[in-house]
This record gives structure tokens, C-alpha cells and sequence, in this order.
């Protein structure tokens, strides 16, 4: 190979050795963040602010399940000015956490806020903005005109910030960004970022840099990216390096929702970015405080990790996503294949038609016929076991080598091979899976690899830093031009279910958001069940946006704003409208979290006023003021006028 050299690293400190982002430190209250400082936690009321006695029994709720800092919305003056009463209640007995206003329209509110509690947070897309979804041809003095708006506007809660010690979390929201954001830079990571670096810099001539930095969206692939190019820009700029506050928004409740979090800021904890977290579920705020410590505590020991090669060249782009090119070999690679699921069956004792209903195949034995679920997955790896039954015809079968050499005649049946017996047996004429970690990669292995049609390689790794490990040995793949497809596999032992699907979404969900990675193989017997895994597997994919096997739910976490129970409307929602593969429904509590924040949702179900719902399909509003008790109903009508609606039975046969 080539003799290493470094290649200059954009967005973090290195690739291949695990080094948190060194920041400036941020005074809030008694808990400072960024720094030596680790990473906070964070969450949300949901109690309504004016609620005295009940936002300070939440509150107290969340710091006893771990809470560092609790945000309380405040999106008029009333409730910045309630916000004295709760912070009295709560220093009264004696809790001493620091609180933070959520701001988002209302800079008076903002501006009384920064006087009483230790941190504000403002949205730069609708702080001195109103959205209206227009299109503006500006030229630059135009442009420059609406800046120096914004500074007028923006300026007396700097100094109110500067005269209180008060911290500030310039937060941007990809759904949220202003007209003028939107006309110039387009919906997208760099005009998220320049969202937030107009109000900074205003920060920066001001000499206030008590400043905490954001960029969430509900998309993880577009949430990495801004981050990224966040702190790229900061450096080019030349300005601090500012904590990061991270978080994916909207991502939802159950599984959906702690594995799209956990893709998006376990990406970024992987590369040391990010100085707090928050979970966003729409759950009880306390349940989001376990889910963020176990993506936290993760790294306490990380930089003991054993070594990785460094890069000769780092041939990813890191701020956009491009599919990584493979040959295609059967239905693996190419550039038309989605990713494909493997499942472990290489411990079972013996494999019957019954054991293939954890992982989407059900047998029907009065009709002697398989039922395929969306989310059945695409290869079995049986190692020494055998099948005496006939398969569906959508499966593969994956044998170890001496197993497969008895059953090479039957029907989709495949070699899983060491590197030993890749080189030195008779393998299959279609498919070789063959086992490799980066170790293995010599010129010579590469080589043989880039001649062979049939070769697919699993990679995995023991590596404590495994995803920087696995990115490392693509690249040294995309270095050679070898473009044999990749299968990540990743292997678990003795965790929980939950840190499976946490775990999980970091490791291999951080190489799909980079574009690498051809289909996903997770070894976890014993941590849960067959079906758990192969969820698990399929919602990695979902949640990357690499393969959509059901309907995504863009939901908020509720808040004091929120206009209705928002976990028994998502319920409602989801038990009606979860066989639609495919279709992105957004589930908002308030119009602050409206039409932008369900920036990419093909329907929106959106709090208008008390007992009143506003309906849209994309970003267009088509039913204002329906009854709440109606308006799932209506939901389910407006799918079927735009023809996106099949019967549940449809969709099962």
C-alpha cells in the first residue's frame, strides 16, 4: 500500500482516533458545558408553562431521572414571566438545575426570559422572521439590508444575555428556516448552517460568546451533515468553537424513535462532536433521560481503542450523501439494489418453517403458502444447520463453507468463507460471502476481490471504535478502486434489547448516512429476540433513508405549546395508517412546530387552537380548523384523494 500520510480532517479531530471536539467553555448556571466538562443531559417540559405546580412536579421528575438542564417553552410573554414563579418553586426545594427558555417567535418573551432563567434558546429562522413560504429574489443589498433587521432585533437580547451571565443556544431547525434563508441557500445543510452563523457573528461583533450551537432536523442524514458543516465553517471563518448542542428533532416514540436518534447523534459522538444531547421521544420527558446517557457514557473509555491505519486519502465527502458505487452481484450492490438483511441463524438448534416468523415469513399450513411481511429479511446465515423445507422464494441461504459444499446444488444457497478458504477452495459460481476485517485487507486480497464478480464482503470488527475502524477499511476499498459490495455486520454480546438498538444505530447507522454499505448483518443472541434484531436492522435502514419498509412518523415530543395528548393521537394515527409503506406522516402538537418541522413529510397533522387541527399535504395547508374528533378521520380521507391510500388487507396480501 501506499505510505500513509494524514489527510486534513474537516469537521473533527481524527478519523481514526477517537478525540472529542475541544470547545470553549459555556457558563450556565452551575453547570457548565463544553470544555473538559462531559456531555450534559437534556430535556423538555410538556406540562403547559402557566401550570406552576405541575411544570415544577415534571421538572423535578426529569432532575431526579438525570436531567442537567430542563427546558420550559415560553412562547409568549405570560409564560417567560411564569417562568420567575417555577424557578422560585423549584429553588424553594431546594433544586438548583438550570432552566432554559425554548423561544421561538416572541423576542420580547425572549428578552424578559434571559432575566430570570440561566439559558435562552432562540430559532434564527423564525426569531425576527415570519415564514410564508415565498420564494425572494434578493440581490445583495437587499440581503444585506434584512441582516442589518435582524441585528436590530436581535441586539437587546444580547445585552440583557451579556448584563445577566445569561447563555444563549442559537438553535436552527431545518423545517423552520425563513424565506430569506430558503431564497438564497435552498432547503438544505448549508443554509441551515448559515441560519445560525448570520446571528453569531451579530454575537461575535458584540463580544458575547456565552453561545451554544444547533442544527436538528428530522432527517439524520441531513442533521450529520449540517453539523459537520458547522463546525467546518466555524473553523474556515475563524471563529470560536462554540459547544454543540445535538439532536435529531421529531423523531418519534418506541423504536423509531431511539433508533433515529441514536443515528444521528451517535454519528456525531463518534467523531467526538457534541457537548449535550437531547433525545427527542414523543414519550414523558424523564423516559428520553436513559436513552441520552447510555449515547453518552459510551465514550467515557473510548480513546483507549486499539489503533487504526490512517488515511492516505479521505474519499468521502462528508456533508452530502453519495451512495458509495459496488458491482452488483444477484441482488446485493449495483446501483439500483437497496440494502440487504441478513439474520443469524447459525445457533438454533434446528430451523423449522416456524422459525422464520421472527423475520417476516409466515407459513400458512392450511394453504401451504408464505406470507412476506415488509420487513422480511433477505438471507438467513444458517452456518452448520440445514433447511429440509422449501423456502420463500424472496430468501437466500448463507452456510458455512464445508456445510454449503453438501448443499451447493439447492436453490439459493451460498458460501459464507474465511479469507483461507476464499483463496484456497472452490467456491460458488454466483455468490461468495466472504468474512474479513480490516486486518485481512493486503494488496493481494484487494486485488482478488476486484476480479471476482461473484464476492461479497461482510466486514466486521472488535475494535471498542468500530465504526471508525469499518469506515477506515471501506476506504481503503474505495482507495484501491476495488468495488466489491460491503455487508456490515456487527456483533453483540450480553446487552440489553434497548442498548442493542442504540448501539446499533450508531455503529452501522454512521456508515449508511456516509453512504457505505451495501446491507447490514447484527449477531446478537442472547441481547433479543429474532424479531427484535430484524427490526432493529430494517429500522437502521429506514431511519438513514436508505430502505423505506414502512410508514415513518415525523412526531414531536410535546411540549407546553402542544394543543393535544400527542402519544394517544400518534397511537390513533399510527394503528390506522402503519401498513402505508413508504409514506411520511408528520404529527405536530402547535403551528411552531408546523409546516416547517415536517419539512420533508408528505402529510402533516398539525394543533391549530384548542380542540382544532390543521391538515397539509407537504408544506400546503388543504383543511384548516377540523374537530379534533374528526380529524383522524380526515387524515385518512386526504391520503385517499391523492391515491396513497391501500386497504390493510391490500397491503398484507
Amino acid at each position: 500500500m501506499n505510505a500513509p500520510v494524514a489527510a486534513p480532517i474537516s469537521y473533527c479531530n481524527s478519523l481514526v482516533n477517537y478525540s472529542r471536539r475541544q470547545t470553549i467553555e459555556v457558563p450556565i448556571g452551575d453547570v457548565p458545558m463544553g470544555g473538559h466538562h462531559p456531555i450534559r443531559i437534556q430535556s423538555m417540559t410538556t406540562v403547559d408553562t402557566m401550570d406552576t405546580e405541575g411544570s415544577v412536579a415534571q421538572t423535578i421528575r426529569m432532575i431526579e431521572a438525570g436531567c442537567e438542564y430542563v427546558r420550559i417553552t415560553a412562547p409568549s410573554v405570560k409564560e417567560a414571566q411564569n417562568l420567575a414563579e417555577i424557578k422560585k418553586e423549584l429553588r424553594r426545594r431546594g433544586y438548583n438545575t438550570p432552566l432554559v427558555a425554548d423561544i421561538h417567535f416572541t423576542p420580547n418573551a425572549a428578552e424578559l426570559a434571559a432575566r430570570i432563567v440561566e439559558k435562552v434558546r432562540i430559532n434564527p429562522g423564525n426569531y425576527a422572521d415570519k415564514k410564508r413560504f415565498e420564494t425572494i429574489d434578493y440581490t445583495d443589498a437587499s440581503y444585506n439590508a434584512e441582516l442589518d433587521r435582524i441585528r436590530d432585533k436581535f441586539l437587546p437580547l444580547i445585552k440583557i444575555c451579556k448584563q445577566y451571565g445569561t447563555a444563549m443556544r442559537i438553535g436552527t431547525n431545518h423545517g423552520s428556516l425563513s424565506d430569506r434563508i430558503m431564497s438564497r441557500y435552498g432547503d438544505s445543510p448549508l443554509g441551515m448552517v448559515e441560519s445560525a452563523l448570520e446571528f453569531l457573528r451579530i454575537c461575535e461583533d458584540e463580544q458575547y460568546f456565552n453561545i451554544v450551537l444547533s442544527m436538528k432536523s428530522s432527517n439524520p442524514q441531513v442533521m450529520v451533515q449540517a453539523y459537520r458543516l458547522l463546525v467546518n465553517r466555524l473553523q474556515e471563518e475563524g471563529l470560536k468553537p462554540y459547544p454543540l448542542h445535538l439532536g435529531v428533532t421529531e423523531a418519534g416514540d418506541g423504536e423509531d424513535g431511539r433508533v433515529k436518534s441514536s443515528v444521528g447523534i451517535g454519528t456525531l459522538l463518534e467523531d467526538g462532536l457534541g457537548d449535550t444531547i437531547r433525545v427527542s421521544l414523543t414519550e414523558e420527558p424523564e423516559a428520553e433521560i436513559p436513552v441520552a446517557y447510555a449515547l453518552a457514557r459510551r465514550y467515557d473509555n473510548r480513546p483507549g481503542h486499539a489503533s487504526i491505519p490512517p488515511y492516505t486519502r479521505y474519499p468521502i465527502t462528508p456533508f452530502e450523501y453519495n451512495r458509495r458505487y459496488t458491482r452488483q452481484v444477484v441482488n446485493i450492490g449495483g446501483e439500483h439494489h437497496i440494502p440487504r438483511v441478513i439474520a443469524d441463524y447459525s445457533w438454533k438448534d434446528k430451523v423449522t418453517p416456524a422459525s422464520l416468523f421472527g423475520v417476516g415469513y409466515h407459513y400458512s399450513v392450511p394453504l401451504d403458502k408464505w406470507n412476506i411481511a415488509d420487513m422480511a429479511c433477505d438471507y438467513i446465515y444458517l452456518g452448520d444447520n440445514s433447511v429440509d423445507f422449501e423456502i420463500p422464494g424472496t430468501l437466500g441461504l448463507i452456510y458455512n463453507y464445508s456445510t454449503w459444499e453438501k448443499n451447493q446444488s439447492r436453490d439459493r444457497a451460498y458460501p459464507m468463507l474465511t479469507i483461507e478458504q476464499y483463496v484456497g477452495s472452490k467456491s460458488s459460481a454466483v455468490l461468495n460471502f466472504v468474512q474479513a476485517t480490516i486486518t485481512d485487507l493486503s494488496v493481494e486480497f484487494i486485488d482478488r476481490l476486484k476480479s471476482d464478480p461473484t464476492a461479497v464482503l461482510i466486514i466486521d470488527t472488535k475494535n471498542q471504535h468500530g465504526m471508525a475502524e469499518q469506515r477506515r477499511l471501506v476506504a481503503m476499498l474505495m482507495e484501491h478502486g476495488c468495488d466489491v459490495p460491503v455487508i456490515i455486520g456487527r456483533s453483540y454480546d450480553a446487552i440489553s434489547p434497548e442498548q442493542l438498538q442504540l448501539w446499533a444505530a450508531t455503529d452501522i447507522g454512521g456508515l449508511l448516512v456516509d453512504g457505505l454499505g451495501d446491507g447490514v448483518f447484527i449477531r446478537a443472541h442472547g441481547s433479543a429476540s429474532d424479531k427484535q434484531i430484524n427490526e432493529t436492522a430494517f429500522n437502521i435502514l429506514q431511519a438513514t433513508r436508505t430502505r423505506i419498509s414502512k410508514t415513518e412518523y415525523i412526531s414531536c415530543p410535546s411540549c407546553g405549546r402542544t394543543l393535544f395528548d400527542l402519544q394517544e393521537t400518534t397511537a390513533k394515527i399510527r394503528s390506522r395508517t402503519s401498513h402505508l409503506k413508504g409514506i411520511k406522516i408528520g404529527i405536530m402538537g402547535c403551528i411552531v412546530n408546523g409546516p416547517g418541522e415536517m419539512a420533508d413529510a408528505d402529510y402533516g397533522y398539525v394543533g391549530s387552537g384548542p380542540g382544532r387541527i390543521t391538515l397539509y399535504k407537504g408544506k400546503e395547508v388543504v383543511r384548516r380548523n377540523v374537530p379534533t374528533a374528526k380529524a383522524v378521520d380526515e387524515l385518512i380521507d386526504l391520503i385517499r384523494e391523492h391515491g396513497d391510500w391501500i386497504e390493510q388487507q391490500e397491503a398484507i396480501a
